[in-house]
């Protein structure tokens, strides 16, 4: 009867884990189609395999949620932070689609460290939900604080290479569509720190 009444726990952080790694993926698989745009249609074929996992991860999570009495952290944060979470693979793919299909060549560097700072704030993010799991919350806030910072990084490095965009693209057409790329892949930071907002405010509740 007890047990029907409180089934299994539900090992959420299993999911988020999976989830953080996904979306890893995602960001490592966006920094190589930058480096190497020749392959940038097979590579942005993978990248969209892992939105449509990363998809399955969140539906996942939330059935999860709506079965599950009992859960580790309040029902309304593993929401906000599942969904938060996927909104970056899908940014990413977003910004993967729009190169692929603008057939856009060589970005600048500063780009490609923009895309580079967004694989190293998911790599905090992995490693924060993992820390999350193990109740090493002073670890959280330091992989978030690491996630803040690269965010205010990514902002300056936006703004330089729009500038550099403007001074040196002379086909408006084009100016347009690396535009749109730049400003997919700062989003998809802004998406991290999001991300690292909620883990703080988790932190905040259960420290």
């Amino acid at each position: 009867m007890i047990s029907r009444l409180f089934p299994k726990q539900v090992d959420f952080f299993e999911l988020f884990n999976a989830g953080a790694a996904n979306v890893l993926k995602g960001s490592a698989l966006m920094l190589t189609l930058l480096q190497d745009t020749d392959n940038a249609p097979v590579i942005a074929k993978g990248i969209r395999e892992t939105e449509k996992e990363g998809d399955v991860i969140t539906h996942d999570i939330m059935k999860k949620l709506n079965q599950t009495f009992l859960t580790p952290i309040d029902r309304e944060d593993l929401h906000a932070l599942a969904t938060r979470m996927d909104d970056i693979i899908d940014i990413i793919w977003g910004c993967a689609e729009r190169f692929n299909l603008f057939k856009l060549g060589t970005p600048q560097p500063v780009v490609i460290e923009m895309a580079k700072d967004l694989v190293a704030c998911c790599e905090l993010i992995a490693k924060a939900v993992k820390q999350l799991e193990e109740k090493k919350f002073s670890f959280v806030q330091e992989c978030c604080v690491e996630i803040n910072s690269l965010e205010n990084k990514t902002d300056r490095a936006f703004r330089d290479a729009l500038v550099k965009l403007f001074d040196e693209e002379k086909d408006p057409i084009q100016i347009i569509k690396w535009k749109e790329v730049y400003e997919l892949l700062e989003d998809s930071v802004d998406a991290c720190e999001d991300v690292a907002n909620i883990l703080e405010a988790i932190v905040l509740k259960y420290a």
